[in-house]
């Protein structure tokens, strides 16, 4: 853990801070500051307030009441690029890059370093960038085009735009979501040397593991007010979290037994997606079948192949895919999501942003969506049914929204994942596939989505969930296959599993001659 910044000085404060929306009172009265040389973390539930007040501070939003101070001087910031000039940063949990663009242009926007007559010393900002990079991700080609990265270097390069500015203040929101271990790992000695220079980090995360690991004090917001800062030297996870939710929370995770003698919902045989341009395959030879009322869960480290597997069994690659699966007992080969959907197949995506919701779009045609033809009346779409549908997915999941015209964007993570579940259970599908269904959301909305999972698993659908929290599998899941570089290493009964044998075989190379890893499991013929 970090050494305590209780003998430095307060760098940024925000004073009172108030902030309100239409029918919501986001920010009331709170007080935060971030001292020199600390890294201050920011918790709370989704609606807590935590994005809100981060985008105060840095300059994104103007507060209503309340006084920022910046090295105890009044501040006003009129937009980020101000409080950027004054040493304030922020790194987004959206990625804020521009596609296009190479990664060192991307990192050098608004900053570039120019001859004396005006052009762009683009070998310069290479070379420099090359030089930030190697804390990070050493991978990373300063000139590849950021589209070409994963997510999860993306997320690097947008850590690597901030540090380039030389802020004195970074706010980080959620940055670790999209990224491996080994870049956390990475990322981690970063803050902590940039702590070392006197930088200031406010980290904003969900992942109560890497606040009491990383961080020196802890915020806590709950409703958009202020409920605590304590040490985190003094502080636990059981701690925090009662501090978030206002309650204790036990049993995080919900789970009940598979129900017996259900029929197989799903058969995947062989399964392979060859990649665009390589010899080894995205996804080799993976063969795996659900019953219904079971969750089947899949774990694997960044780069297993998890995420195509699923979009591959849901038509979205026809043409570099082989292999044979069946629904119901019926051979399927889906050569586009639509005919997955008229199948009985349902996929809530891994990226609910830009692949689950239209954000400028309302609650209630989010939700209407995929099945606009039952939404429709004498051919024409008709708005009240359209509501009267959101509404009864709005009171079934408890989404919290004022009303079902709301915008969806205006909704918090753990809300808009319920908006995302609607809109695939709209479709009554018998086979329910959900990639990272937890990602980016506080510890209370997951207790809702898992016992969401367990009510739909005892409604008799089979559900296939990927995720990389080994305990989130380990707490919901029937089973669990591990994948390794594309390939099945192994699958094992919920009885057998355990941190320590998901990981052997999530490893390359760490099961022997790279076989499937043996394991206690039951195989359906």
């Amino acid at each position: 853990m970090i050494q305590s910044a209780a003998k430095s000085h307060v760098v940024l404060a925000g004073e009172g801070i108030v902030k309100r929306y239409p029918g919501v009172l986001a920010l009331n009265q709170v007080d935060f500051d971030v001292r020199a040389g600390e890294v201050h973390g920011l918790i709370g539930e989704n609606g807590a307030g935590k994005s809100t007040l981060m985008h105060i501070l840095a300059g994104a939003n103007r507060a209503d009441e309340g006084v920022i101070r910046l090295e105890g001087k009044p501040v006003q910031f009129a937009n980020p690029r101000e409080a950027s000039d004054r040493g304030i940063a922020l790194v987004h949990q959206e990625l804020n890059l521009v596609p296009h663009l190479s990664v060192a242009e991307n990192i050098f926007l608004g900053r570039e370093l120019v001859s004396r007559i005006g052009l762009i010393r683009s070998r310069d900002q290479n070379e420099q960038c090359r030089r930030l990079l190697t804390d990070l991700d050493d991978t990373i080609d300063p000139r590849t085009e950021v589209h070409r990265l994963r997510v999860g270097q993306q997320q690097v390069v947008e850590i690597a735009k901030a540090i380039n500015s030389s802020a004195r203040v970074i706010f980080m929101d959620e940055p670790t979501s999209a990224i491996s271990d080994q870049e956390v790992e990475s990322l981690f000695r970063l803050i902590r040397s940039l702590r070392d220079a006197g930088v200031s980090i406010v980290y904003v995360s969900h992942k109560l593991e890497e606040l009491l690991n990383i961080s020196d004090r802890i915020t806590v917001l709950r409703d958009g007010q202020l409920v605590e800062t304590v040490e985190t030297a003094c502080a636990d996870r059981h701690s925090i979290v009662r501090l978030m939710v206002g309650r204790k929370l036990d049993d995080l995770y919900i789970h009940s037994p598979a129900l017996p003698d259900q029929p197989e919902r799903l058969r995947v045989e062989s399964l392979t997606l060859a990649r665009k341009h390589a010899r080894r395959p995205l996804v080799d030879g993976v063969s795996f079948s659900v019953r219904g009322g079971e969750v089947f869960g899949i774990f694997g480290l960044m780069g297993a192949g998890r995420t195509e597997l699923l979009e591959s069994i849901f038509g979205l690659h026809p043409r570099r895919m082989t292999g044979n699966i069946a629904i119901d007992s019926v051979n399927s080969r889906f050569t586009s999501p639509e005919q997955a959907l008229q199948s009985g197949l349902g996929l809530v995506p891994e990226d609910r942003k830009h692949q689950g919701l239209i954000l400028g779009m309302s609650v209630e045609q989010n939700i209407s969506l995929s099945n606009l033809a039952d939404m429709e009346t004498a051919g024409l779409l008709s708005g009240r049914r359209e509501r009267d549908h959101a509404q009864s997915f709005v009171e079934q999941f408890s989404i919290r929204t004022p009303n079902v015209t709301q915008p969806v964007r205006a909704l918090s993570g753990g809300n808009q994942q319920k908006v995302v579940l609607s809109k695939v259970l709209s479709r009554k599908p018998g086979v329910l596939m959900l990639d990272e269904p937890t990602r980016g959301i506080d510890v209370s909305a997951k207790r809702e989505i898992y016992g969401l999972i367990d009510r739909l698993k005892q409604q008799g659908i089979a559900i296939v969930v990927v995720s990389s929290e080994l305990p989130e599998l380990l707490g919901i899941a029937d089973r669990i296959m591990v994948m390794c570089e594309g390939r099945k290493t192994g699958e094992f009964e919920r009885s057998a599993a355990n941190e320590e044998v998901l990981m052997r075989a999530a490893v390359p190379g760490a099961a022997t001659g790279n076989e499937p890893v043996e394991s206690n499991h039951t195989t359906w013929q």
